[in-house]
């Protein structure tokens, strides 16, 4: 029979994903559509290669058998056939998603817009917001880069130490605390917001209190930074947070940053990507702009007098 070989990039998506679904969001194309391929691929088979047990599918035995293979072959007729021409950003067109935590963002994703169209004037960017924990989307190439306070759990995303954060306090002119020192105790004291897309009013600050033997009353949760300083800057409220990557968004609305009384590891920030664009060379040089702007971050601006 004659074989259509893009069934077997097909086969090879259904095998990772293990859904129809998930291998049409992988191709951009309709679940019915890779329904249809699924049904080629086991007439071609004679074998069900996914089955359904529940409200999942699941791989059958010869499906375990070849998925390796399959994707061996995948990747070397990838290979084959992709020529590796060089990198002309004035022509270049592709769309790139940006996935930062929204302090991020707001911190540096004007400058990131701005470096990208400056090279590259046809490239188109989405910047999404953080979800806050581990999702498929890397791996299903709906995002380019990501940003992570930790390291990957899933070996095949790469990662990029970019810097580590201290963390400070954050309070509007005038606020009580401005006047003598920061204590522990005048810290907990204090009224406090929390920044949790989930409404959480805890969070590792009071893991670390708990520690020493002090509550703080946290009086409200915002779902994003920029709520949380907005906040700050009208109402006696402390807000803790990264000091680099806010530094900007504080400035501008007035706050005075305040050291944290007692000691608490800096937070790392991460660039994530999967590794099926490391030898991609418009990724390459996105994800190299987006170190480079990142990392202007943790560059201490100048005083006054310098």
């Amino acid at each position: 029979m004659q074989l259509d070989l893009n069934l077997l990039t097909a086969l090879d998506a259904l095998l990772e994903e293990g859904s129809v679904a998930g291998a049409a969001a992988r191709f951009h194309v309709t679940a019915p559509a890779m329904s249809r391929s699924l049904g080629r691929i086991r007439k071609a088979t004679g074998d069900q290669i996914l089955v359904r047990t529940g409200r999942h599918m699941a791989p059958t035995p010869r499906a375990l058998a070849m998925r390796t293979e399959v994707h061996a072959l995948v990747q070397q007729a990838h290979h084959l056939l992709s020529a590796r021409p060089e990198l002309d950003l004035t022509t270049l067109e592709r769309v790139f998603t940006v996935r930062w935590h929204d302090a991020l963002t707001t911190a540096c994703g004007t400058a990131l817009v701005a470096a990208v169209h400056r090279q590259a004037p046809g490239v188109k960017m989405r910047l999404t917001v953080e979800p806050g924990h581990d999702t498929p989307e890397l791996r299903r190439g709906e995002v380019d880069v990501a940003s992570s306070a930790g390291p990957p759990s899933l070996p095949d995303i790469r990662h990029r130490l970019i810097g580590q954060d201290r963390i400070i306090l954050a309070v509007r002119a005038g606020h009580p605390l401005i006047e003598g020192p920061v204590t522990v105790e005048r810290y907990a004291a204090a009224d406090h917001v929390t920044v949790s897309r989930r409404g959480s009013l805890r969070d590792r600050v009071d893991d670390a209190l708990a520690a020493l033997g002090h509550e703080r009353r946290v009086i409200v949760s915002a779902p994003a930074t920029d709520t949380a300083l907005q906040l700050a800057r009208d109402a006696d409220v402390v807000v803790t947070l990264p000091e680099a990557v806010t530094r900007s968004a504080r400035d501008q609305l007035g706050l005075t940053m305040l050291p944290l009384p007692f000691d608490l590891p800096p937070v790392p920030l991460y660039l994530l990507w999967h590794q099926r664009y490391d030898d991609d060379l418009a990724h390459t040089w996105l994800r190299n702009t987006a170190t480079q702007t990142l990392q202007a971050l943790f560059v201490t601006p100048p005083t006054p007098d310098q």
